[in-house]
C-alpha cells in the first residue's frame, strides 16, 4: 500500500512540476503530455479491471453449473449477457481513453 502511495505521489509531482516547464519557450523545453499519460493509465486500469469482471463471471459461472448441472442452459446464457456488457462498457471506455489521448 505505501508503494502504491508513492507511485501516486510521484506521478502527481511528475504532472504538476511539469506545467511550469510548459510555460517556457517551446523550443528548448522537452514537451509532455498528461493527457496522453492519463489516457494510458485509463486504458491500462480499463483492461485490468475488464479482466477482474470477466473472471469473477466465469468463476461463478463455472461453481453455479458444477453445483447444480441441470442449470447450466441459463447460467451460460445469463453469463453470456453480463459479458457482453461489461465488454461494450470496456470498449467505450477504450473508445474514450483513444480519443483523449488523440486530443493531446
Amino acid at each position: 500500500m505505501k508503494l502504491m502511495r508513492l507511485l501516486a505521489v510521484a506521478v502527481v509531482v511528475l504532472l504538476v512540476t511539469s506545467a511550469p516547464a510548459l510555460a517556457e519557450d517551446k523550443a528548448n523545453v522537452a514537451t509532455f503530455y498528461g493527457a496522453a499519460v492519463g489516457a494510458g493509465l485509463g486504458a491500462g486500469l480499463t483492461i485490468f479491471g475488464a479482466a477482474l469482471g470477466f473472471g469473477k463471471i466465469g468463476a461463478a459461472a463455472l461453481e453455479s453449473i458444477a453445483r447444480q448441472p441441470e442449470t447450466a442452459g441459463r447460467v451460460q446464457t445469463a453469463m453470456l449477457i453480463i459479458a457482453a456488457l461489461l465488454e461494450g462498457a470496456t470498449f467505450f471506455s477504450l473508445i474514450v481513453c483513444i480519443l483523449v489521448a488523440g486530443q493531446a
